[in-house]
Order: structure tokens, then C-alpha cells, then sequence
């Protein structure tokens, strides 16, 4: 064994001088810079900028020192400035965005500009307002933008209108459990600061001065013809399939139904709603065959002028004018940037295909926004495009032998009987290695695989290729004219087809829940992946092991046991899990927070509280609290006492009271008036409304204030009623970003205070107990 050993170390740097002869360094340049990026993002706090600077310029300059060196070490000091870079560019990012995210939820008037709007399946608009003012009150800290939902009937605002109105807004939601997705992240990132809805309809305002910088007037016609695309397709095509269609040009999918919406992410048909590398790379190839073919039909202008770069130019441009009106989605950009980068190889006769240029693609979006590296959609749209390129190189690779010779002439059946049956399985591979490089990402993300998404794509892909992507360009190319509606009709016919697909396979029940994964899953695979994908020489097997031990990792994740407790960072929804399932506070528990939940610990259907009456007498008289009367604080008290084991006991709009399998009780309360009561029988009170931090009793509290701080929570009994014994885990203490440091802010001392109180100190995980 030790000889074994001795001969692949001596290997190695053979192997890497065989991937350097190959050019193969260079596609690990994005890798280094992503990997410092997300480093940055992942620390709980930001890191200095000055030291940063100074190491990547002590770094650099030793590289540059011992860049005609010899040996492997002399890449150290490069791939160390490369990660330091990373950060660097995470740091420009998030410095230059400066987003303000609303710190607590409130009522008031907004006036503000237009700058997006969307309708959705049922009409509603969904406006993305530039704030100019708040009244009634004025925020201390308001944010510059904000996403706001108008249900009341009115003429829809146009882009650049100035809208006012009386609006809820709230900060974008944090993660639903300790380590799923944080919302606030991604909205600060895209500049929207809150979200919420008007009371009514906005009023339309008088046109006024506005301060817009010239881009910021070119984004907003480019907006506005956007949503007039959109609009057209949708009127001339109704339905789910107008919608999908609308999507599919322009990326305005809140207009699709939430039932089409969901079979097609069973099905594993969701990517091809969103306008990403398979919908340009269409919508480019059948542009570039299609004008390279008509002038082919012109033998003299043919042999005169380079025709493929004619048509590969065209392309080019037909793709920049797909981007601009796309919303400059995420995932637009992206697949925008990918396919100019290849277009612009076969301009300079280089070639296209290549994973040099997925790399130089995958540089170009992390330097402009290092943040998208953290989303599904990077991760799952580069991964599959560097395996297709690397699958497809390794086969090259294996038909090209020195033994090959020319192939014999067949039958014309015969060769179209093959060519039809290469055809078939380029779908089938390219559907399998495609759902293989993503799958991690998915469990990662969404903690679920599509498992019959092989079929699905099997079955759409030949209507999304042959149909509905030539269909939809040849309308965008007429629709100038007024000529687009029998292609638009066309490309519809495509669409419903794909519908239909996706809701047959959806009704197979192939969607597979796998559960939240171990913290350093997608990291060893991640690594694994790249190593397989990157190198080329037999060092890419050493990539095998980081995926076995991610993959036992995901097996131990699903083997932990589970908290007893969860609460949303609001705290109106409490989860208490017991043998006998999941009990809930909530008649109607919000599906947005119980569908996270769900996914990520494999929950079943919730259980219903038992409720007891209550009259419906208010809370408030003049806008004082009215007290509660002796007879109501006993009543309060008895009936905490009495709540049932691993069920929740209820009284309409007030309290509710359940008993974990040990003894510990836990009370969630919904009128603040009840929190004293709760005080004094319970063991964990959450109390939203309360208007102070401590229980006297010595029971454990959370307000409002402590979960703005803590998030949501996971609270471990361990098998015990023994208080010291209990962990809590949270989302958000120890972490001051620029994305939750809202979370700390109070507004009435206009002061950021990061302090619990001290009981929770000891036991919350997060914080060192």
C-alpha cells in the first residue's frame, strides 16, 4: 500500500503539468474568486475591507514574483489572490448596493414611482415603487424601493407614474428554520427593501420631476415595452399558455397559475419557465441555422463573404435585444452573457463550445454581481451546461481513434433510422447528465428530487425545440408589423402540450423529499462535482471521494433527531412535533412558512388545535388596552393548565396552550394581554405582542423584540422538562449583515441593539450556551 502510494504521489506532478499543457488552470480562476465570495457572504460578520486589500496585494505580487517558477507551489500564491479577490468583489458589491430593509413591519402612506410592475393569474399588479416620502407616520429608516401588491380594482400604472396610497409592508422574510433560504438576502441584492400591499387601489398622481439618471430612463422603457409585450401575447393568447408564453419572451411569470406553476416544477419542467441557457441557446441556434441557411441558397455571396459569421453576428444581436427585453432577470443575464461569449468565439473563429468559455462566462457574472453565486439558479445553470460540455468533449474524445477509418456508405433508410436514434439518445443524455449535475442543488435548495423529470423533458423538449422557440421568434421578429398573432397562436399550441406533459407526470408522484442536508453538503459535492468536470486527466477521480463522504453526510443529516418545537420568526405559527405528528396553533397555519417546514424536515400534514370559545369583546376602548377582569385571568390560567399533550388547546384570537411528551408546557400568545397569565403557568411563552422581556417565574420568553433578533427557532427538549438541558437554535444571533442588520434596529432610540436577555443567552446554541 505504502508503494502504491509512493507511485501516485510521484504521478501527480506529471498530471498537473498534463492539465496545465491542456489550459485547464484557467477554468479554475471563477472557482477560486466564487469560493472567496462565498466566504465573504457566509461570515456572520462583515470583515474588515483594509486587511482584505493588503492580502491581495501581497498575494499578487508574490505570484507575479514567482510566475516562471517551477513546481506546483508557485500556483499558490495566484489562487490565493484569486480567493481574496472573491471577497474583495463581495465586499464592492454589498458596499455599492447599500439596501435599507425596512426594520419592523407598519401602516402608512407611501407616494413613489413606478419602476416595475407584473400582473398575476388573478389580475392583481404587483408594483416595484421607488419610495419618494412616507406620512402617517414618516419611517426613520425607509427603504428606497419597495414591492407592493394593489388587489383593489384600478387602471394598472404605467412605468414612471408616480402612485401614492395607504400600504402594509413588512421586511422581506428571513429563513423559515436555522439554515434555509433567507429572502432578506436576495432582496437586498435586487434593491427592494420591503414588501407589501395597498389598502384600496393607488391613486394616480400628477406626473413629476423626477431625478432619474439617463440609464435609469433607458431601463425604464425598456420596461415598459417589456410589459407591452407581455400584455400583447397574453391578449392575444388567454390561459395558462399565453402566460407560459409571455414567460418564456419576456420573464413575467406571475401571470401563470399556481396549479400549472407546481406541476411543472414535479415534473421537473420549472427552468423552462424562467429565461435561462435553453431558451437562449434556442432562441440563438435557430436564428444562426436559419440565416446561415437562407444565404446559403445564395452560392456567389456564399463563397464571397463568410456566412457563418454573418449569421453568428446576427445571432448575437437577435439574443442582446432578447436580454433587454427580459427584465434583466438573474438567470437572463446569465444565459445572455454565455451565449455572447460563444458567439463571439465563432467571430474570431475560436472555439465555441468549450469550457474555457463557460468559465470566462461563469468570471465575467461573478465580477459584475458576486451575489448570484449563491442562488439555485447559478449553481444549477453552470453546473449543467460544464457537464453537457464535458460530457460531450469525453466523447469526442473516445470516437476519435487512431484505428478509425472511413465509414462505410449504409442504406438511406438505414441512415435515417441511425441519425433518428442519435437524435433520441442526444436527448436522453443530455436530459440525464443535465438532472444528474443538478440533482445536489436541488436537494441542497429545495430538498426534493424530481425523479421522473428524465421523462417529462424526454417528452417536452422536442415541443419546446421544434415548436414553440421557432414559433415565439418568428412572432417577435413580426410582431413590429402586426403579424405575430397565427405564431403566437402556434407557439401556444406548443405550450399546452408541455402543460398537459407536466401535469400527467406531476400526477405520478415522482417528487421525492430528502430533507435539510448537512451543513458541508453541497460543499464537498460541490467540490467533488468541479474536480470530475474540470480536470481532465485521471486527478479528476480524486473528486469520487468528496462525494461519497457528501453523500454520507446527507444520510446522517436524515438519521439527527428532530427539534420539539419550531416557531416562525413572527411567532404566529407554532409547531409542536410529537409521535403523533405535527401540532400546530394555527387553524390555518400559512403555507408559505409550513411548506418550508414541510420539505425541509419531512413533515406530514399538520393537526388542528382544539379551540374553546371566547366572546368576541375587544381589546381596545379609545385606544387604551382594556384590562382583563379577575374571572377572565382564572379562566386563562385554568385553562392552560389543563392543555393536552402534543396537542394545542386554543381560544379564539387569544392564547394557545399544548403540553410536550415530558411536562414542559408551551403557550403561544396571540392578545398580549394574556402574556402575564401565560407567565405564570408556562414554560415557554411566545408572545409576540408582549410588552416586556422577562417572565418573573423564570420562564422562558419571546416578544416580539427577541424574535426580530433570534428568527425563527428550533427548540431541542432533549427528553426532559429540565429547563438547562434544553438548545435552542436560531436564524439569525450572531449574525450582523447588511441584509439582517435590520433585525436589530429599534426605532423608538433610532439605535441598533444585538442583546438578548440573559436566560436565553445560556441555552440558545447560536450564542455559545
Amino acid at each position: 500500500m505504502d508503494l502504491r502510494l509512493a507511485r501516485i504521489a510521484r504521478q501527480v506532478p506529471a498530471l498537473l503539468a498534463q492539465e496545465a499543457a491542456y489550459g485547464h488552470a484557467f477554468l479554475f480562476v471563477p472557482v477560486l474568486i466564487g469560493a472567496g465570495a462565498i466566504t465573504w457572504f457566509s461570515l456572520p460578520q462583515d470583515p474588515a475591507f483594509w486587511p482584505l486589500l493588503v492580502a491581495f496585494l501581497i498575494f499578487s505580487g508574490v505570484a507575479m514574483v514567482v510566475r516562471h517558477g517551477t513546481g506546483s507551489l508557485r500556483l499558490l500564491p495566484c489562487g490565493l489572490a484569486l480567493f481574496v479577490g472573491g471577497m474583495l468583489l463581495a465586499d464592492t458589491e454589498t458596499r455599492r448596493l447599500d439596501t435599507t430593509i425596512l426594520d419592523t413591519p407598519v401602516t402608512t402612506n407611501v407616494t413613489g414611482v413606478v419602476e416595475r410592475r407584473e400582473s398575476d393569474a388573478q389580475g392583481r399588479w404587483r408594483y416595484i415603487v421607488r419610495l419618494q416620502k412616507t406620512t402617517k407616520p414618516e419611517l426613520s429608516r425607509a427603504p428606497q424601493r419597495v414591492s407592493l401588491l394593489a388587489r383593489g380594482r384600478h387602471d394598472p400604472a404605467a412605468l414612471g407614474d408616480t402612485i401614492a396610497g395607504r400600504v402594509r409592508i413588512s421586511p422581506p422574510s428571513g429563513p423559515a428554520l436555522p439554515g434555509l433560504n433567507d429572502f432578506a438576502f436576495s432582496s437586498y441584492f435586487d434593491g427592494v427593501g420591503a414588501v407589501g400591499f395597498f389598502y384600496g387601489a393607488p391613486e394616480l398622481l400628477p406626473q413629476q420631476a423626477d431625478s432619474a439618471q439617463a440609464w435609469d430612463s433607458i431601463e425604464s422603457r425598456l420596461f415598459d415595452l417589456r410589459s407591452t409585450i407581455g400584455d400583447r401575447i397574453r391578449a392575444t393568447v388567454a390561459g395558462d399558455a399565453g402566460a407560459f408564453a409571455a414567460a418564456i419572451v419576456t420573464d413575467e411569470r406571475r401571470a401563470i397559475s399556481q396549479e400549472t406553476t407546481e406541476a411543472l416544477r414535479l415534473a421537473g419542467l420549472a427552468h423552462i419557465i424562467a429565461i435561462s441557457g435553453l431558451n437562449m441557446a434556442l432562441a440563438a441556434g435557430i436564428f444562426f441555422v436559419g440565416v446561415r441557411t437562407v444565404l446559403s441558397l445564395f452560392p456567389g455571396f456564399a463563397q464571397t463573404y463568410s456566412i457563418k459569421k454573418i449569421a453568428a453576428f446576427g445571432a448575437l444581436v437577435m439574443v442582446t435585444a432578447y436580454y433587454m427585453i427580459s427584465g434583466f432577470g438573474v438567470s437572463a443575464e446569465r444565459a445572455y452573457i454565455m451565449m455572447a461569449v460563444i458567439l463571439v468565439a465563432v467571430l474570431f473563429d475560436r472555439q465555441s463550445l468549450s469550457l474555457r468559455n463557460v468559465a470566462l462566462s461563469a468570471l465575467i457574472i461573478i465580477a459584475i454581481s458576486p451575489s448570484e453565486i449563491l442562488g439555485p439558479s447559478f449553481q444549477m445553470s453552470f453546473a449543467a451546461t460544464a457537464a453537457l460540455i464535458a460530457g460531450y468533449e469525453a466523447w469526442q474524445r473516445r470516437r476519435i481513434t487512431p484505428e478509425a477509418g472511413p465509414q462505410k456508405t449504409s442504406h438511406r433508410m438505414v441512415t435515417s433510422v441511425s441519425k433518428a436514434g442519435r437524435f433520441v439518445a442526444g436527448i436522453i443524455m443530455t436530459s440525464l447528465i443535465g438532472s444528474v449535475s443538478t440533482a445536489m442543488f436541488s436537494v441542497e435548495h429545495f430538498h426534493r428530487i424530481a425523479t421522473y423529470g428524465l421523462a417529462a423533458n424526454l417528452a417536452a423538449m422536442p415541443l419546446i425545440s421544434f415548436i414553440v422557440m421557432p414559433a415565439g421568434l418568428v412572432a417577435m421578429l413580426f410582431m413590429p408589423f402586426g403579424l405575430d398573432a397565427p405564431f403566437l397562436k402556434l407557439m401556444a399550441m406548443g405550450l399546452e402540450g408541455v402543460i398537459e406533459i407536466a401535469r400527467y407526470v406531476a400526477a405520478w408522484g415522482g417528487d421525492v423529499g430528502v430533507g435539510r442536508q448537512h451543513a458541508w453538503f453541497l460543499g464537498l459535492a460541490g467540490l467533488g462535482f468541479v474536480l470530475l468536470t474540470l480536470l481532465r486527466t485521471r486527478l479528476r477521480l480524486i473528486g469520487l471521494p468528496f462525494i461519497a463522504v457528501a453523500l454520507f453526510l446527507s444520510w446522517q443529516a436524515g438519521r439527527l433527531s428532530q427539534p420539539d418545537i419550531l416557531v416562525s420568526e413572527d411567532g404566529t405559527t407554532v409547531a409542536l412535533l410529537g409521535p403523533d405528528g405535527v401540532a400546530t396553533n394555527r387553524n390555518r397555519v400559512p403555507g408559505f412558512i409550513y411548506d418550508q417546514w414541510r420539505r425541509a424536515l419531512l413533515l406530514g400534514d399538520p393537526v388542528k388545535p382544539d379551540m374553546l370559545p371566547r366572546g368576541a369583546e375587544p381589546t381596545k376602548r379609545d385606544g387604551r388596552f382594556i384590562e382583563l377582569t379577575g374571572p377572565e385571568i382564572e379562566a386563562a390560567r385554568a385553562g392552560m393548565r389543563e392543555a393536552p399533550g402534543n396537542r394545542f388547546l386554543c381560544t379564539s384570537r387569544a392564547w394557545c396552550a399544548a403540553r410536550s411528551g415530558k411536562g414542559a408546557l408551551i403557550v403561544a400568545v396571540e392578545d398580549g394581554r394574556y402574556a402575564g397569565v401565560a407567565c405564570d403557568v408556562a414554560d415557554i411563552v411566545i408572545a409576540p405582542r408582549a410588552r416586556f422581556d422577562n417572565c418573573r417565574s423564570g420562564a422562558l420568553m419571546f416578544n416580539g423584540d427577541i424574535l426580530r433578533k433570534t428568527g425563527a427557532l428550533e427548540i431541542a427538549l432533549n427528553n426532559t422538562a429540565d429547563m438547562e438541558a434544553w438548545r435552542i437554535h436560531t436564524a439569525m444571533v450572531g449574525k450582523d449583515r447588511g441584509w439582517n442588520r435590520h433585525r436589530h434596529y429599534n426605532w423608538r432610540g433610532r439605535s441598533f441593539d444585538t442583546i438578548l436577555p440573559e436566560p436565553l443567552q445560556q441555552i440558545i446554541s447560536d450564542s455559545g450556551g
